[in-house]
């Protein structure tokens, strides 16, 4: 009998060892192929450090747990086996057998250097049996250091902290900046609505056939307008408020550093009879220079700048660019000149001209024809320093605004006498033809390129006739007209006789 069980145990014992070398075989390669794409990755991460023995350790448990599940098939299939087996000396049988058939499998293969590497694994198993007090100790784990750019920390996204910072700053600063010019351009319009509704018909026209929303029109989140019209002898008058961009955070920092004021100009054009011709102006310092090299007509009528010491007013806050000398005295009066020591600070320009012609054009640009001209008062104020903060400062523009209708009377009563008249009249009647002269060769090439043009079309349109005659007739036609423009011109001197 225990012969019989003796040699039952063997067969199965070699079945089990055949099942579990196959097995053994599979994992390996399996193994190996990890193990291959772990040293890919460990050559692309410097830092990174492999255990080498942690795939053994892994083969060994994988071997405990084949060998355990197999006895206990075995056990199941043959009830007469004996239930105290030691599952040790199967694992010794299974090593032996396994050599064995490692050996006789790399001999079939064509790879010979990867099963040697299987063969050298198992041997090194065999020579190494893991003990009870390797399993006790602990294994000696060294921690990986990861490089600063694999790690997630939030220390890696400044940049983008502070560019999330910096937008919401930007549009913090933007709807800041937006109300406040929205605010300052409400004030203003409240407070001087009843005195323009006093002295226009219309107030706030928005340009379409039924006014929908009479009043401000918002050009720009910076820039406000307002159309009034109905006043005798006035054509329309067009105020514009212009306000620092405050909705523009890069326009603030600059202003801190080159300090600048909000604005208002107000420009009334008048009708063709109002207005005498003579061109005035009074300004700042600063701007009097600007005013003298963009505006056409006071660089062309105002060319010499002079100080209003006579006038009352010192030279070191205004200077006086005048066309006709007695225009200036009657136009500044004591009740101007009053306005304009009280609001220095705030009056940038006073500009009355009947030869408005927008800015200078360049050289680049040349023109043919004189510009249009139109009949403009135009006056230029700035807000006070302290009103974006302190929205009652805007109310003291008021006598601002009154200097605006008391000037358009004037000048609609003053007439010049006569020598100012033949003063201004010769004055441009030279401007008219400096500007003939100046322009006489590029009027003369125009009226060449007509002239061609209309032979062109009268030679496409002769050749284009079916009747010869016609065409026989032109050609000649054409042949003595160039005779007479080559041939020279002779001057016929006339004699008397004595």
């Amino acid at each position: 009998m225990a012969t019989v069980m003796s040699m039952n145990r063997r067969k199965y014992s070699n079945a089990v060892t055949r099942v579990l070398a196959t097995n053994l075989v599979l994992a390996l390669i399996l193994k190996i192929c990890v193990v291959g794409v772990h040293s890919r990755l460990a050559s692309e991460q410097q830092h990174y450090e492999d255990n080498e023995f942690a795939e053994f350790e892994d083969i060994d448990d994988e071997l405990d747990i084949i060998s355990t599940d197999t006895i206990r098939d075995n056990s199941a299939k043959d009830p007469n086996a004996s239930p105290g087996v030691d599952e040790s000396s199967f694992k010794r049988n299974f090593n032996k057998e396994s050599s064995d058939e490692s050996e006789s499998t790399v001999e079939d293969e064509e790879d010979d250097e990867e099963f040697e590497n299987v063969s050298d694994n198992e041997d090194s198993s065999e020579r190494t049996e893991p003990t009870a007090s390797d399993h006790n100790k602990k294994p000696d784990l060294k921690i990986t250091k990861v490089p600063l750019h694999l790690q997630t920390n939030w220390e890696s996204y400044y940049l983008e902290f502070i560019m999330i910072a910096g937008l919401v700053v930007y549009f913090v600063n933007f709807i800041a900046g937006r109300n406040k010019n929205q605010k300052m351009a409400d004030t203003w319009f409240d407070i001087h609505r009843e005195m323009l509704s006093a002295n226009f018909a219309l107030v706030g026209d928005d340009g379409k056939k039924e006014i929908e929303n009479p009043g401000l029109i918002k050009e720009t989140e910076s820039v406000f307008t307002l159309w009034c019209s109905g006043r005798v002898c006035v054509e329309g008058m067009l105020v514009e408020l212009m306000f620092l961009k405050r909705q523009d955070l890069v326009h603030v920092i600059t202003n801190y550093f080159k300090p600048s004021l909000d604005q208002i100009q107000i420009r009334v054009t008048l009708n063709a009879d109002t207005m005498d011709s003579y061109v005035f102006c009074i300004a700042s310092k600063k701007s009097a220079q600007r005013l003298a090299k963009e505006m056409n007509d006071i660089n062309t009528f105002c060319p010499e700048r002079k100080t209003p010491d006579k006038y009352g007013l010192t030279g070191d806050k205004f200077v006086l660019l005048n066309e006709i000398g007695e225009a200036a005295g009657v136009l500044l009066d004591a009740k101007v000149i009053s306005l304009l020591k009280k609001y220095e600070e705030c009056i940038d320009f006073i500009h009355f001209t009947d030869q408005y012609s927008g800015y200078k054009l360049s050289e680049d640009t040349p023109s043919i024809k004189l510009p249009e001209v139109k009949r403009q008062l135009i006056f230029a104020f700035n807000f006070p320093s302290n009103s974006s903060k302190n929205y009652n400062d805007i109310q003291s523009m008021k006598p601002l605004l009154q200097l605006v209708f008391y000037s358009i009377d004037k000048v609609k009563r003053f007439r010049l006498s006569r020598e100012g008249k033949l003063k201004a009249e010769r004055n441009r009647q030279r401007v008219q033809e400096m500007f003939l002269k100046t322009t006489h060769s590029q009027r003369q090439e125009v009226a060449q390129l007509k002239r061609e043009e209309k032979r062109r079309v009268e030679k496409e349109k002769m050749l284009n006739e079916s009747d010869p005659e016609k065409q026989r007739k032109w050609e000649e036609k054409e042949y003595k007209r160039e005779l007479k423009r080559k041939t020279p011109k002779m001057k016929q001197l006339k004699v008397k006789a004595m």
